[in-house]
């Protein structure tokens, strides 16, 4: 009884301290109406929303070298590979608990299968396809991009085999960075690893949600079937991920050496917004607005990434606050303009002009880390560009940044800015998408690029190919590496992990960016 009273007592907290937000965003948006009246001699703004057009040869063909590197990546029978150096691997994937887990995807350049990221991949190629379909088609990579999602949702409904058990990960990690070897040639054991009730993953429960909840999306329409099967498991797990709630790296230690979880309220949160895109049903929506909102951290800036989902979550709702709000009342409302307004003091954030500006390298590059900065520099530029469209199609002029007015175009200079850094638009004039452009790197960390298909190598003589001062003898096509130094520069080394190791998570943030900035114009519409 004494904790139904302090629920009550924290409900009611909540919602005096939603009407006081509430009263802050009338006032800043009666703000903004004067600001706008004052600033509208100089807003040249004027665009309806029309058929993509004009396809930008640059990223249309950047963006068929990036999905290359899914089939980079593949695990499993590969009968059909567009890369003439991969064959089959992890055939056996799974058996030892009578599961087909042969597919998925490696997460990086070694030969571990990991939940979290792989399922964060298959969500942002889901978003790319739902936001982008018309680009992508008219780019002539629709086929290749579902082939690749599907790839990894087939592996993902295998990994869950009952409502509360997931499997999480394929393959040792420890034992797999003590060896150097192709993945065709890693041989048995490859141990699963799992999460359940008494050992819970709500992170990556709620993440394997959300990607199969958005690529139910994606199959409404090409397979009605299997489009319903990953909306069955896409609410299992999320009341899963709900009711036993943990952290998959506290219930798996190991696994803190190599994608360690910071929280898993964001993925809730994630998870609920797909799974209300994906079924209309206001039960999910008021999840976001109201019960699960303590995790929301309304008005902090956080960086988009495949451990924090809040600033995608933020964008996500937005298209709710953009598209569908006008049957949305009482709460739920007022949170979702929190949501909106959370997702532009993001935006401001990456804007060059503005006086919010993040930190960004001489060169122009959001820069946050100097492991992997790419991730953070594409994802930021992929959630802008999807704003700013948003902004395009409900013909909404501007964002306000702290006394300043910006527009969608603005928004969209910041996108196209990054994307080109990452295509050779920066001081060192190198592409740091693998295969793009005549300079990009030839030393990427991936045991299977860096080993020569013929070579018969074992587990840790293979370690010569890792010191070889030879370029590597196979092109990790698509691979989009960790990214320069704030100074601008990067080093070309194989042993250099922080900058030059793939990850499928970034190339799948940059299939997103890509694809947006492949036709001149977009042609956005609601989900429901």
């Amino acid at each position: 009884m004494d904790a139904e009273k302090e629920k009550q007592k924290m409900r009611r907290g909540w919602k005096l301290w939603l009407t006081l937000v509430f009263i802050a965003t009338l006032v800043m948006a009666a703000s903004y109406i004067t600001l706008r009246k004052e600033f509208r001699s100089l807003n040249l703004f004027n665009h309806s929303p029309q058929r993509p057009d004009q396809l930008v040869a640059k990223y249309a063909g950047a963006l068929s070298i990036a999905q290359l590197f899914f089939d980079v990546q593949k695990s499993g029978k590969l009968d059909k590979s567009r890369i003439s150096w991969r064959g089959d691997s992890g055939l056996e994937d799974g058996k030892e608990e009578k599961l087909d887990m042969s597919k998925g995807l490696y997460d990086a350049g070694d030969n571990v299968k990991f939940g979290l990221p792989m399922a964060f991949t298959a969500t942002m190629l889901s978003w790319a396809i739902l936001e982008y379909k018309d680009q992508i088609k008219q780019a002539k990579e629709m086929n290749h991009a579902v082939d690749s999602l599907k790839w990894i949702t087939d592996y993902l409904i295998n990994a869950h085999p009952s409502p509360n058990l997931l499997y999480v990960q394929v393959g040792d990690p420890d034992s797999d960075h003590k060896c150097w070897q192709r993945p065709e040639a890693a041989a048995p054991p490859r141990p699963l690893t799992q999460v359940n009730s008494s050992h819970p993953g709500s992170d990556v429960a709620a993440e394997t949600a959300a990607a199969m909840a958005s690529a139910s999306l994606v199959f409404r329409s090409k397979d009605s079937a299997y489009s319903r099967l990953l909306l069955k498991h896409a609410r299992q797990l999320f009341v899963f991920a709900d009711t036993y709630r943990g952290c998959y790296s506290d219930s798996i230690p190991q696994v803190r050496d190599y994608y360690n979880s910071s929280g898993y309220g964001d993925e809730l949160l994630w998870a609920a917004a797909w799974l209300y895109h994906a079924t209309g049903d206001t039960a999910y929506l008021r999840y976001t607005t109201v019960q699960g909102n303590y995790f929301a951290n309304w008005g902090a800036k956080t960086w988009f990434s495949w451990d924090n989902k809040l600033a995608g979550t933020q964008v996500l709702l937005s298209r709710v606050s953009f598209f569908d709000s006008r049957t949305i009342r009482g709460e739920e409302s007022i949170a979702l303009q929190l949501y909106r307004r959370t997702a532009e003091l993001v935006v401001c954030g990456l804007l060059p002009n503005s006086s919010s500006a993040f930190q960004r390298t001489e060169g122009g590059l959001i820069w946050v880390d100097e492991w992997n900065p790419l991730q953070y520099a594409v994802g930021s530029a992929f959630l802008a560009l999807v704003y700013s469209d948003y902004m395009v199609a409900t013909e909404t002029r501007n964002i306000y940044c702290e006394g300043e007015l910006y527009e969608p175009q603005h928004v969209r200079s910041f996108a196209t800015m990054q994307a080109d850094y990452v295509l050779g638009g920066n001081p060192m004039r190198t592409s740091y998408l693998v295969g793009y452009g005549s300079k990009y790197p030839e030393y990427v960390h991936h045991r299977g690029a860096s080993i020569p298909r013929d070579a018969t190598t074992g587990c840790s003589d293979g370690f010569k190919w890792l010191n070889s001062t030879a370029p590597n003898p196979n092109v990790a096509v698509g691979a989009l590496v960790g990214g320069p130094f704030l100074n601008d520069t990067y080093i070309d080394s194989r042993n250099n992990t922080r900058q030059m190791e793939p990850t499928i998570y970034n190339t799948a943030l940059l299939v997103g960016l890509l694809s947006g900035l492949t036709t001149t114009s977009p042609l956005l519409r609601s989900f429901l």
